[in-house]
Formats: C-alpha cells, sequence, structure tokens
C-alpha cells in the first residue's frame, strides 16, 4: 500500500504482496503448483444418491498441496476454484481437506442444517493449543458454554468494559511520541494486550506483556507447523510451551477472582448463572479465558492495523473520519460510538480486505452432502472468508478500498448473507464481536483526535499469512501531529 499526505492510492490485494519474513515464499509455492498433481473423487457417492462426487488434486506425495496452502493461499484457493468450482478437495498438514469457497459453501457449512460439520475440524489444528475454547466445542455443550458466557456480555457489562478501556487507551496514548515513525503492528498488539487485561483481567499485565505476548504468538503460529511433533525449537514445542504459560497465568489468578465480584470479564466467568443454575468449573474459565484473550487482542491488533493502513493511504477517508470524531464530546460511550458512522463503513471494507481469521475449520463427523456432492465423514472442511470477500461476483472492483460499498443505496454485503463473514457464522458466530469493533473505533476515535497518519510513498503492507495476518515488518507508520 502506497500513500503520501495528499494522493489516495489503491489498496493493492495482499496475495500480491511477498511477505518479508519468507523471501521467496510466494515463488516456491508457484513452483510447487507447476508439478504435475494426480486427481481423483474424493469417496464415491452411494448408488442411487444422484450426488456428484467431489473432484481435486492430492499433489505432493507427502507434502501434498502444503506449501502452496501455507505461502500462497489465496492464489491458490483462486486456481483452485476456476478449475474446480466451490467444492474441490486436495491434501495438507497430512490429511484430506474439502475446500468449501465462496457464499453459497460458506452458507451450507456453517448453518449446519444436520448437524455433519463438527468444530472437531479444528482440534486437529488447535487443540492442543486452544483445548476446549468456545470455539472447540459443538452442538449442546457449545450452546450451553455460549448461553452461560453470553451473561458476561449483556449491555451493561459492555458498558463497563468500553469505559474501563478507554481509560487505559487515554492514559496509554499520553506516552506515545508527538511525531515519528513506530512499528504499529507491535505496538498495537502490547496495547491491544493491555486493553484485554484491562478488560478481561481487570487490570493491565504490565512486566508479564513480554511473556504473554509470546505466549500467544506462539499457540496461534504452532497450528499451523509443517512438523506436528514437539521436537526442540520447533513450533508445535514452542506452542504447548506457550499454553502451559498461558495456563499457569490464569490459574494462579482464579482464587482472588473467585473470592470477588469485580467487573472485569474474568470475574463474570467465575460468578455468572443462568437461570437454570448453571455456572462454569475452573477448568472451564481458564480455558475460555485463554481462547478469549487471544481472540479479542489478535483480531483487534489486526483490525487496527488494516484501517490505519488504508487511512494512511486513503487520507480523503481518513478526514472524513476525523471529522465525526471531532465533533464528538463528552463521555465515550456505546452510544456516542454508534454515531461515528464513517468508521462503520471503513472498518468494515478492512474487515473484508483483511479478514483477522482468514479461513474456518471443521470436519464431517457423519456422511453428509454439500451442494449436490456427497461428502464422506472424516473429511476437514476449510472454508475462506478472506476467497468470498475478493470474489467479483459480489463485489465491485474488489481489490479496491471502497467503503461506500457497505452505504445505501449500494449494500453490497446484502447481495449474499454469507459473501461478508469476517467474524464467521450460524451457531459459531463470533460472541465477542459487538464489542470488539467498538472497542477498535474507540481506539481509532482517539488517534483520529491526536494525530495524521501517513506511510512511505509506495510502501505495501507484507501481509504474513501462515497463520493469523501480520504485518512481516512491524508495519512502519509515521505520526505527524494534529494541529
Amino acid at each position: 500500500m502506497s500513500a503520501d499526505t495528499g494522493v489516495a492510492t489503491t489498496w493493492k490485494h495482499p496475495d500480491k504482496i511477498r511477505p518479508a519474513a519468507m523471501p521467496g515464499a510466494a515463488r516456491i509455492a508457484a513452483a510447487f503448483s507447476r508439478l504435475p498433481s494426480g486427481g481423483k473423487p474424493l469417496g464415491q457417492p452411494p448408488a442411487g444418491s444422484g450426488l456428484k462426487a467431489v473432484p481435486g488434486t492430492g499433489g505432493l506425495p507427502v507434502l501434498g498441496r502444503t506449501i502452496e496452502i501455507l505461502f500462497d493461499s489465496t492464489s491458490f484457493s483462486q486456481r483452485i476454484y476456476d478449475r474446480f468450482g466451490p467444492l474441490s478437495w486436495t491434501r495438507g498438514a497430512g490429511v484430506n481437506i474439502l475446500l468449501a469457497l465462496g457464499p453459497d459453501a460458506t452458507q451450507s457449512v456453517l448453518i449446519n442444517a444436520d448437524k455433519a460439520f463438527s468444530q472437531t475440524g479444528w482440534e486437529f489444528f488447535i487443540g492442543p493449543f486452544f483445548r476446549r475454547g468456545l470455539m472447540l466445542l459443538d452442538f449442546d455443550e457449545h450452546l450451553l458454554h455460549r448461553r452461560i458466557m453470553q451473561e458476561a456480555f449483556t449491555r451493561p457489562r459492555l458498558a463497563a468494559y468500553l469505559q474501563n478501556a478507554d481509560a487505559l487507551v487515554r492514559s496509554d496514548l499520553n506516552n506515545w511520541p508527538a511525531s515519528g515513525t513506530i512499528r504499529a503492528y507491535p505496538t498495537l498488539k502490547r496495547l491491544s494486550l493491555d486493553i484485554a487485561s484491562e478488560v478481561f483481567m481487570g487490570g493491565p499485565s504490565n512486566a508479564d506483556d513480554a511473556r504473554l505476548q509470546k505466549a500467544f504468538i506462539d499457540t496461534v503460529r504452532a497450528g499451523v507447523s509443517m512438523l506436528r511433533v514437539p521436537v526442540p525449537g520447533g513450533r508445535w514445542k514452542r506452542g504447548l510451551e506457550g499454553r502451559a504459560v498461558l495456563e499457569d497465568y490464569f490459574r494462579a489468578q482464579l482464587p482472588a477472582k473467585r473470592a470477588a465480584d469485580s467487573d472485569d470479564l474474568f470475574s463474570a466467568l467465575c460468578h455468572v448463572k443462568t437461570e437454570d443454575g448453571e455456572t462454569f468449573s475452573d477448568d472451564d474459565v481458564v480455558n475460555h479465558m485463554i481462547f478469549l484473550m487471544m481472540a479479542a487482542h489478535d483480531t483487534s491488533t489486526i483490525t487496527t492495523s488494516a484501517v490505519l493502513a488504508a487511512l494512511a493511504a486513503h487520507p480523503e477517508w481518513q478526514e472524513k473520519a476525523r471529522e465525526q470524531s471531532l465533533a464528538l464530546d463528552g463521555e465515550l460511550t456505546l452510544e456516542a460510538l454508534d454515531q461515528l458512522t464513517v468508521l462503520d463503513l471503513v472498518i468494515k471494507e478492512s474487515l473484508r480486505l483483511v479478514a483477522p481469521v482468514p479461513s474456518l475449520a471443521r470436519k464431517a463427523i457423519k456422511d453428509t452432502e454439500l451442494l449436490g456432492h456427497y461428502i464422506p465423514a472424516g473429511t476437514f472442511v476449510s472454508i475462506s472468508p478472506w476467497f468470498s470477500h475478493y470474489m467479483k461476483e459480489y463485489w465491485t472492483d474488489p481489490e479496491t478500498f471502497d467503503p461506500e460499498r457497505f452505504a445505501e443505496p449500494r449494500c453490497e454485503d446484502k447481495k449474499h448473507r454469507f459473501a461478508w463473514v469476517p467474524f464467521g457464522g450460524g451457531a459459531h458466530k463470533c460472541i465477542g464481536m459487538y464489542f470488539g469493533t467498538q472497542e477498535v473505533k474507540m481506539l481509532l476515535h482517539h488517534f483520529l483526535r491526536r494525530y495524521r497518519w501517513t506511510t512511505t510513498p509506495g510502501y505495501q503492507v507484507p501481509w504474513d499469512l501462515v497463520a493469523l495476518p501480520m504485518p512481516a515488518d512491524g508495519f512502519p507508520l509515521q505520526l505527524h501531529p494534529l494541529k
């Protein structure tokens, strides 16, 4: 992405940017894509079912198409879609994977009408690191845990969370430089972790920041490890070590949280009770806290970074958003944030361009049907919000930053209810999506009132998509004092 203080430029599709942390990765993936690979259907439909077999290719022996999936995922998805359509199978990480691409396939899998698709698809990738987090639970157990957890996300509690987060951000920004270049991504990640600690734990983690950040990064990135055994120095082992750090940290806080009923989320999870008297065990609380803390600070950091990059490239939108923020005086409440309609459009467009969770995992636990195709039990399923967000069938000039596409009368996200799915959908739609969006708006609101920001001419954010999106160079951002 390029920007200067006066010229709006076009957002470039992140797949066209070679990850700076892995020189030549895209070229390597492209070379693998040209190697011959055999193809056969995924399972044989039952006689008389009228279902079609899913086409696809397994790729190379042992490796399958793992290299392409890890390092060239969006181009790989487009090639597969162009060749086979919305459903195809491939092989990666040692397992057969059904690629369910586009809004129709996404809707069928996420709505999951016959309960054939299980969250155990996540277990294979991140189960050892985020075991029994809300996203990894299924069906009745998931609904029970979600119903209990929903008591911690009522509007009065959200208002209290926002008030605490707002006070922390105001204080933190006072320590930022008035001008100059910062590495925005790690700076925002540290701030987002402090916000999550304030909101979820009742106070910043402070001295534990670096240790917890490393633990969260290691657990997230371990899920895409090519070597899925705990060898010294390997991602898998670092992920397991990170999980141990997080578990010890939250377990040490449990007695105090059980003893006092404060207004942070950790305390809320310790004390929430449904009308039927259902509560969380200590293990439940620890598991949910580890997952929620990861999801909250990672996704907010990614989204805020994407918005800052887009507004640096499009100063006219930065000024539109700033005009509304400067006009907003008084206490920053949920109701006040709802008035920042320009930021609403910009955040939605940024979530489209850089989906914080590029793909979603499921696993078929029984033979089933998807878009007229036979899906055998045991098949891993990958859904790609990132792919759907760039489909020309639903988005006008999809590689261009254009927040107006979400406004009346265009409302391009309404062309298909599953064309824009940054928060997932169905029973597992993100429970914290409203607060997460408001947190990002609150951060951007304070940025807009304090700074103008730019990037160097010709700069493009090198989004590393191996796990969750992150700028491989830390995202250098130039701050200018607002005069």
